[in-house]
């Protein structure tokens, strides 16, 4: 186990390793990097955190890997086998020739030729579902490029209007281009023209209606980039049909896109904010701005605590309270950097670039639509904040009319647990502390009570002991207790009954099954004897099974009018037991 050890506390399971050697790295590279030196603090707050957490994974898949050996030997194996090592492969990181060093350090083996069959077959779902989606993508994407070819970028007008004329340059099912669709059909339409925003930068498409000359009527889905420029539309015929060359009326949906766009503008506000409050780390790595609702990752290395959070959200309103205006410029893309604006990670830009100013606080590179002036985004209300990954962490917030709906819920649902606690509002919380410190103290008591009269009815049963050959057994039908009372009742019975052999057989019906419990005494247990040896026969009886090791055992089943010849067959086998 030497090397496993060896490999255990490289890893960091033992002591940190990481983070001194970054601080010396800094030192030693701080000349030629100035910023390594600048964020010394913030890279060894990062590194530490990462060995941290990979120290927790690491030493999850160390206590499964001793768990493994335990059973291994427990079951008198002498072979570890593939599964456990696919999964400590594949879950926690393990490489599987420390697995096998690991096992071959207990006396065992691993079933390497199961390890890699494991293997084979995970490696062969992901290329064969890598496949078809790119087959399929593929298609779609001829598609694209041959109407692409023919036609161009799609002219968006969305900025400035909700709805165009345009005209029906192609249609897509399937993957195919087509020259029409009638009513109830799904497919793809590009026009010439849309007001319809496709989905990017985080934000979600467009959804509205398409109307054309001829009377047909579509509802626009969801709006995505097929190529460059190059929009597609998901539509569905509800009315007529539709075919290429058409003239129609594209309409927006309105309401939804300013919800939309009210997120859109409260996710520039809540990134500012966290880089103020957290550090200038705290970067956007990822969103999601749909109606009335955000999605934000960003780079950290903790948990951001509620306290925090509490302040992230009150500095996100207060500043949209303010109204700040909302400014949209263009520039090239040296020149936006220049002026300080902030470039999204995995955006990509031209050289030409849009801005998007929110007051003083905020400038970022965005193509998407947002709000006039800032009191137009708010309020903003956080639900939470959690991790998607490695030093990367989520928020989940809630805007507009949504944020205010959510604030309505949870007043509704303040002022009903006020009714039912007969307080007000505000005194509700230590109104509720109080009620549950009286239902602790309550059940502890019920608890002492239940526990004592457990004793009691032991000591009941342990007075019916009748003596057989060999030692004493109890055998009893029992009321009012569930299947954690009866194994209890049972020890505590084969307790009293001292160091002499004997056994305690008890049955008892609960929600609509046959439970039965045996106990030993510990003389009989020190003997090599198992109470499941006691219930097999009755746990036939009732249709069901036995289990349990050791001096306790139990059974259960559907056939409660068996029970009374259950409890007589397994008094039948202690009788037997004990005469041998």
């Amino acid at each position: 186990m030497r090397r496993a050890i060896r490999h255990a506390r490289l890893l960091g399971i033992d002591h940190p390793v990481l983070a001194p050697a970054t601080t010396s790295v800094i030192a030693n590279l701080g000349d030629v990097w100035p910023e390594l030196t600048h964020q010394a603090s913030l890279i060894e707050q990062v590194v530490t955190a990462e060995e941290e957490s990979f120290t927790r994974t690491l030493t999850q898949g160390t206590r499964l890997l001793n768990a493994a050996v335990t059973r291994s030997r427990d079951n008198r194996s002498t072979t570890l086998t593939g599964e456990t090592a696919f999964e400590l492969h594949d879950t926690y990181g393990f490489p599987v020739e420390l697995t096998i060093e690991a096992a071959r350090d207990a006396g065992l083996t691993v079933d390497e030729d199961r390890f890699t069959t494991l293997l084979a077959e995970q490696q062969k779902r992901a290329k064969t579902g890598g496949k078809a989606k790119t087959a399929e993508a593929l298609c779609r994407q001829d598609a694209y490029r041959e109407l692409s070819s023919r036609h161009g970028r799609t002219d968006f007008t969305g900025y400035d209007r909700l709805g165009t004329e345009a005209t029906v340059l192609g249609l897509i099912a399937d993957g195919t281009v087509v020259p029409g669709a009638d009513q109830g059909s799904t497919l793809e339409l590009v026009l010439d023209r849309s007001p319809f925003y496709a989905e990017s930068g985080g934000q979600v498409g467009d959804t509205g209606t398409i109307r054309t000359t001829d009377g047909a009527l579509l509802d626009v889905l969801d709006t995505r980039l097929g190529l460059e420029g190059f929009h597609i539309h998901t539509v569905r015929i509800r009315e007529g049909e539709i075919r290429t060359g058409e003239q129609a009326e594209a309409l927006v949906d309105g309401p939804r896109r300013g919800a939309v766009a009210r997120s859109h503008s409260a996710t520039h506000v809540l990134h500012a904010m966290l880089r103020r409050t957290l550090g200038d780390h705290a970067r956007q790595h990822g969103s999601l701005v749909n109606a009335g609702r955000l999605r934000f990752d960003f780079a950290h290395f903790s948990a951001v605590d509620p306290a925090q959070l509490a302040v992230i959200q009150a500095l996100v309103n207060d500043h949209l309270l303010d109204d700040p205006e909302v400014r949209i410029w263009h520039a090239s893309r040296s020149e936006a950097e220049a002026a300080g604006a902030t470039a999204l990670f995995g955006e990509k830009y031209g050289d030409h670039v849009r801005i998007v100013d929110i007051g003083d606080f905020s400038r970022e590179l965005c193509g998407g639509t947002h709000v006039p002036h800032g009191s137009n985004a708010g309020p903003v209300r956080i639900l939470g904040e959690a991790s998607v990954g490695s030093n990367l962490r989520r928020i989940e917030a809630l805007t507009g009319r949504d944020a205010l709906t959510y604030h309505d819920t949870e007043r509704r649902l303040l002022e009903e647990l006020s009714t039912l606690l007969g307080t007000r509002p505000h005194d509700a919380p230590d109104a509720l502390r109080k009620r549950l410190g009286a239902l602790t103290t309550a059940q502890q008591e019920l608890a002492r009570l239940r526990e004592t009269e457990l004793h009691t009815r032991a000591q009941q049963l342990a007075a019916t002991a009748r003596t057989v050959p060999g030692g004493r057994i109890v055998t009893e039908k029992v009321t009012g207790l569930g299947p954690d009372e009866l194994r209890t009742l049972a020890t505590n019975t084969a307790d009293l009954l001292g160091s002499e052999h004997a056994i305690v057989i008890l049955g008892t019906e609960h929600n609509s099954k046959a439970l039965l419990a045996a106990a030993i005494t510990r003389s009989l247990h020190a003997t090599g004897t198992q109470a499941g040896r006691l219930l097999t026969a009755a746990a036939r009886a009732v249709g069901g099974g036995a289990g349990g090791k050791g001096p306790i055992a139990n059974a259960g089943g559907r056939n409660t009018e068996a029970l009374d010849k259950a409890l007589a067959l397994a008094a039948q086998d202690a009788t037997r037991l004990l005469g041998q």
